[in-house]
């Protein structure tokens, strides 16, 4: 793959505490763990820094805190070729998060404490709006307030550039938002809270993403973990299957590496599901290594993946 046109991310920055242990505590009890680390996370830089890893002219949006846990952001951009453009709120502090991994399933329960990246503003995206304006694709999740992402979404559907909403967490949203969205990209949980019907299944899914696309949506791509993916637009209806690498080690940053892989693809020109295929790929690999941000793949994994 070529390089492609500019991708932005407009997303949070979190320092990642992972506790790896057997189960997960009950209120008032404590239990020994069986690992622990400390790494890079937040679901829009995760994107951008798989973005970045993959060859994509990558930046991201956000704010931090000044702390330590801004430096580790800063660091970790600068080796994925992530451009930043920060808001530095010394009032806050850098999120971090805790991050429970399951022994055994390496399935994960997460709790986020945003910090100044939960005070990403209207105001924040404006000081970029230049920015996202000569983009070729934007991102964006719901991590940070809905208003910042809402003007992002507006500023760059108004430039026709294509965007792209992870809508994760699931947070209730209105239609004028959705409208704003050439894809959505829900995993099976976030379709049901997000539509309201039950997503058990590929067929279940095809009509999740119908409701989306009834509000106003381009496309809607489902994410159905080992099942793989969905991608339902007005035109046309595609099951794309996982990819698997190797055995899976844990999940976490699994949505955003399909993400990142997604718009990346999407910048260099391919067909959009020839790019969910690519993003696909991009999960696999990314679930056989512990951690997030840590466990994105360079491109040239990718590709040796596809080739089979």
């Amino acid at each position: 793959m070529s390089d492609g046109k500019p991708i932005v991310v407009l997303g949070v920055f979190v320092a990642d505490t992972t506790y790896h242990a057997e189960r997960q505590p009950k209120i008032g009890e404590t239990i020994l763990g069986n690992a622990f680390t400390l790494g890079p996370g937040g679901k829009g830089s995760n994107q951008a820094v798989a973005a970045g890893r993959l060859g994509a002219d990558v930046s991201l949006i956000t704010r931090l805190g000044e702390d330590a846990f801004a430096e580790l952001a800063k660091t970790t951009w600068r080796d994925a070729r992530v451009k930043p453009f920060v808001t530095p709120d010394p009032e806050s502090y850098t999120g971090a998060a805790f991050i429970f991994v399951e022994k055994g399933s390496g399935d994960n329960a997460i709790i986020i404490s945003p910090g100044a990246a939960g005070r990403i503003s209207p105001e924040d995206v404006e000081a970029n709006a230049e920015r996202i304006r000569s983009a070729g694709i934007f991102v964006t999740q719901l991590e940070q307030p809905l208003p910042a992402a809402t003007r992002a979404l507006e500023i760059a559907r108004e430039a026709r550039v294509t965007t792209i909403l992870n809508p994760a967490p699931a947070t209730p949203l209105d239609d004028a938002m959705l409208a704003l969205c050439d894809y959505v990209t829900p995993n099976e949980s976030e379709a049901e809270a997000l539509t309201g019907l039950p997503v058990h299944s590929p067929e279940e899914a095809e009509k999740a993403a119908r409701v989306f696309l009834a509000k106003g949506v381009g496309a809607a791509i489902v994410t159905l973990g080992a099942a793989g993916c969905l991608y339902v637009s007005r035109e046309r209806t595609e099951r794309i299957p996982a990819m698997p690498a190797g055995d899976v080690v844990e999940t976490t940053g699994a949505g955003d590496a399909f993400n990142a892989g997604f718009a990346t693809a999407l910048a260099r020109g391919e067909d959009p599901v020839a790019a969910v295929r690519f993003g696909c790929a991009v999960a696999g690999i990314s679930v056989t290594r512990a951690g997030a941000a840590s466990s994105m793949p360079r491109l040239e994994e990718v590709e040796a993946l596809l080739r089979g």
